[in-house]
Formats: C-alpha cells, sequence, structure tokens
C-alpha cells in the first residue's frame, strides 16, 4: 500500500494511504502471485527528530519515514508452483497468464488492465496482448518481484 504526505493547515502533515480500488485487475494479478501478505506490507513508521524543527517551518516539523526492506518474490517460481501451469504458456500468454492467476481473461478484462497500466488505445490484437503481457512482468519487477529478462523485454 503506497502512502504519501498531505498538507493539512490545521496539523503541519499527515499521513494517509491512497486506498486501493477492490476491482483493481494488476492488484489481483499481483496479490496472487505475491501472495496477501506480500501485498499487505505495512506503512513505513515515521521516526521523531532529534531536533525541534523551527516554528512555522512544516517541512522541517514532517516526521522522517525510513524506507522498510521489501521481500523479493520470485514470480516465475510462484507461477510454476501454481496448479495447471504446466498446461498453460503463461510466459508468453497474457490471456494464459490470467487464467493461470484466476483472473477473467476476456478482451474487457485485458482492455481494463491495460488502461491500469496506461494504455488506452488496446485493441486486443497480438501485438497489444504482447504489450500488455510484458507490461505487466514489468510492473511485478517494479513491485518486488524477481522477473528473468527474458518475460521483461
Amino acid at each position: 500500500m503506497a502512502c504519501r504526505l498531505i498538507a493539512d493547515p490545521a496539523a503541519n502533515f499527515i499521513e494517509a494511504a491512497e486506498k486501493e480500488d477492490p476491482m483493481n485487475l494488476f492488484g489481483k494479478l499481483k496479490d496472487a502471485i505475491f501472495g496477501k501478505k506480500a501485498h499487505a506490507q505495512t506503512a513505513p513508521q515515521a521516526t521523531p527528530s532529534a531536533t525541534p524543527a523551527a516554528p512555522g517551518n512544516a517541512w522541517a516539523a514532517a516526521p522522517v519515514v525510513e524506507q522498510k526492506a521489501v521481500d523479493v518474490v520470485d514470480v516465475e517460481q510462484s507461477l510454476d508452483a501454481m496448479p495447471g501451469a504446466d498446461n498453460l504458456n503463461w510466459r508468453t500468454s497474457i490471456v494464459d497468464l490470467m487464467k493461470l492467476v484466476g483472473i477473467d481473461s476476456d478482451f474487457a478484462s485485458r482492455k481494463e488492465l491495460a488502461q491500469e497500466l496506461g494504455r488506452s488505445d488496446y485493441g486486443g490484437s497480438a501485438e497489444d496482448n504482447i504489450w500488455l503481457h510484458k507490461r505487466v512482468m514489468k510492473e511485478l519487477a517494479a513491485n518486488g518481484g524477481k522477473v528473468p529478462a527474458d518475460l521483461r523485454d
């Protein structure tokens, strides 16, 4: 879950978690591969500053946020271990990848996933599906997944 600091005139800064859309297809796909625990990591905790900040300086008064180590998930190993993986071509097919993790792989779902990942002109062609598969793999890698280069490029 991503966190961001929001300026609040009444109280210097407050930490707010961005709520995820329960219908987020990439989130569902990531949960299926990483597992719910990996997805539900706690937000980094703010540590109090040892030196007091100058009055009226909200930026100086903001708490320091320390990053926590994120467990790396071997995406290829996780997918290979799923039931039915040996009967599907999930390494190159977005349709088979979605089927493997239990997400509807129809055109509407693939179009929605493509839009979540920044492609508004998804048409369902072979080229679009190749792009979508590679984009999903890149996003998994960007979110803590260990994804072999041949699946990302």
